[in-house]
């Protein structure tokens, strides 16, 4: 019976993967890196743009390129100071916007700033396929890709339709945004999608009169769940005015506060 189980099983792993799309990557783009988090509202695009930042300020000679792939709610543009819609390439591609030298694409080029995207999943997968596809990236040595919280449509999709070098999953120390960033990191492993660590992100916050320091969510949350997991801690961000503000103005930390803590 255990080799009739067996069997069993690989014909479903054969009927499965059937169905799952080829990977192809995308043109002129050497790795992707994935941002994700289980739950909104934990700093995952802030530290997608520090993250893409980062990557061209410690090696000049690599072009980076940040996608925002959250359709219904982009806030690359703002955050990244960049507006206006992308221009056409003679084969009919968008050029992605730039800023501080990095490549944007976000579906917030293609809107009116305050329109809702009222849209079913089929039309946003299609979006998202234009997103990755439709872009004229030039020569790129890192993709960052900011995906949308959660673990739907938009993350399987990206996940099985091109390759992806890594995965980094950001949350807070709090409970409740680590039950989603477990669910975010298994959902990685079972799409063969190597998860390169954790970053706790809002990890404590320092009076900036007293300096005296409070885990507003939690003191080592992040941590625990890494070694659940047996993955690394790659960063722990503090809970900064700094850091929102410069973002919030289009000026991230990285790039307009080099030298500060932060």
């Amino acid at each position: 019976s255990s080799s009739r189980d067996e069997a069993l099983r690989d014909k479903r792993a054969r009927i499965l993967s059937r169905g799952l799309p080829k990977q192809k990557p995308i043109e002129g783009v050497k790795q992707v890196v994935v941002l994700a988090s289980g739950k909104g509202g934990v700093g995952k695009s802030t530290t997608a743009v520090n993250i893409a930042l980062a990557l061209a300020a410690n090696d000049s000679t690599k072009e980076v390129g940040l996608l925002d792939a959250d359709v219904y709610g982009p806030s690359i543009p703002k955050m990244m100071n960049l507006k206006g819609n992308p221009e056409l390439t003679p084969k009919n591609l968008m050029r992605p916007l730039k800023n501080y030298g990095i490549a944007c694409m976000s579906m917030g080029f293609l809107i009116e700033e305050t329109a809702p995207v009222v849209w079913r999943g089929l039309m946003v997968m299609s979006a998202v396929e234009k997103l990755l596809r439709q872009v004229d990236w030039g020569q790129l040595d890192y993709l960052v890709i900011d995906m949308p919280p959660g673990t739907g449509d938009v993350q399987l999709s990206v996940s099985q339709n091109i390759p992806i070098a890594g995965a980094v999953i950001i949350s807070t120390p709090q409970d409740v945004a680590l039950l989603d960033a477990h669910k975010g990191a298994e959902m990685f492993r079972k799409v063969h999608v190597p998860v390169l660590g954790l970053v706790q992100n809002m990890s404590v916050f320092q009076c900036p009169k007293c300096k005296h320091e409070t885990h507003i969510f939690g003191a080592d949350g992040v941590r625990d769940l890494a070694k659940a997991l047996g993955l690394d801690v790659l960063g722990d961000i503090p809970l900064h005015v700094n850091i929102r503000e410069t973002c919030d103005s289009g000026q991230p930390v990285v790039i307009s506060q080099p030298q500060s803590d932060a």
